[in-house]
């Protein structure tokens, strides 16, 4: 037990001369005046699997854009007259104004909003706005299958696709894995972009050729054939149907609520502060 009480002691004495050792200094690699970049700064920097001469170039590219930064930094704090450092001050106090309120806005504002949009709330909006919605380019309703051409079941599929009954669509679905490419939802209004990315062969300048209301046609290309039923074409410039516009209406219901929503907050924080007396404006 003699023994016991030195052993501690050294031990305390050993862990207590690490624990009041000063803290080391992180390792600088770059200076400008009083200015330095630690390697703390450019830790991931390098992305894994990058070669040595790569992680070099990356790392000496960063170092020279810090460096010319904080050099030109510093010019123009030598250089600018003292009027003008006083607006920009300005500028980043209001910009660190705006940037705190906004934050602290948002997240009250997402902490109560209502988010719930209901078809009535929707279609009520759509019917007293309904004059300011036009298309901006054509709407269409269609189906397609693309299918190589020699599918020996090309016959099958193609009086299914025509007659698209509720039995032949749920066929057709089951046969998919031996489409190209296909949409089945003809019932959903699409931007006519839209057709020229899945349907490049329709193009702006051909378009009136393909795309026209009950149009039900077969395309050969160099390996493959599409099978194309146009249900219904909407010209531009007409009013865009609701459907369409669900989702757009959705959330301007629910923008036009957050800014409500801001207003409100504002005002009770104004309110608050005039009743607990620290806002108050001297006559």
């Amino acid at each position: 037990m003699k023994f016991l009480i030195p052993i501690i002691l050294l031990s305390f004495l050993v862990t207590s001369c690490d624990y009041f050792k000063p803290p080391k200094e992180p390792k600088a690699i770059a200076r400008v005046g009083k200015s330095y970049l630690y390697e703390s700064d450019i830790l991931n920097l390098v992305p894994k699997g990058s070669s040595k001469e790569d992680s070099l170039a990356i790392v000496k590219s960063f170092i020279d854009r810090w460096a010319t930064k904080k050099l030109l930094f510093e010019a123009a704090e030598k250089n600018i007259g003292k009027d003008q450092i006083e607006v920009f001050n300005d500028l980043i106090e209001q910009y660190k104004v705006d940037l705190y309120t906004k934050d602290y806005l948002e997240n009250l504002v997402i902490r109560q909003i209502d988010t719930l949009v209901t078809d009535v709330q929707i279609e009520d909006y759509y019917v007293k706005n309904k004059q300011y919605f036009k298309n901006s380019t054509e709407l269409v309703k269609l189906r397609y299958i693309n299918l190589v051409k020699e599918n020996p079941k090309f016959a099958k599929i193609k009086s299914k696709f025509s007659s698209f009954t509720k039995k032949d669509k749920k066929e057709l679905e089951q046969m998919a894995v031996q489409f190209k490419s296909y949409a089945f939802n003809d019932s959903i209004w699409v931007d006519i972009n839209q057709v020229y990315e899945k349907i490049p062969f329709i193009t702006i300048d051909n378009k009136n050729q393909y795309i026209l209301s009950g149009k039900n046609f077969q395309y050969p290309d160099s390996t493959t054939v599409w099978l194309v039923k146009v249900n219904h074409v909407l010209p531009k410039d007409s009013s865009t149907p609701l459907e369409f516009l669900k989702p757009t209406i959705k959330q301007i219901i629910i923008n036009n609520r957050k800014l409500e929503l801001i207003n409100t907050l504002e005002k009770e924080i104004t309110n608050d502060a005039i009743k607990d007396k620290k806002y108050e404006i001297y006559k």
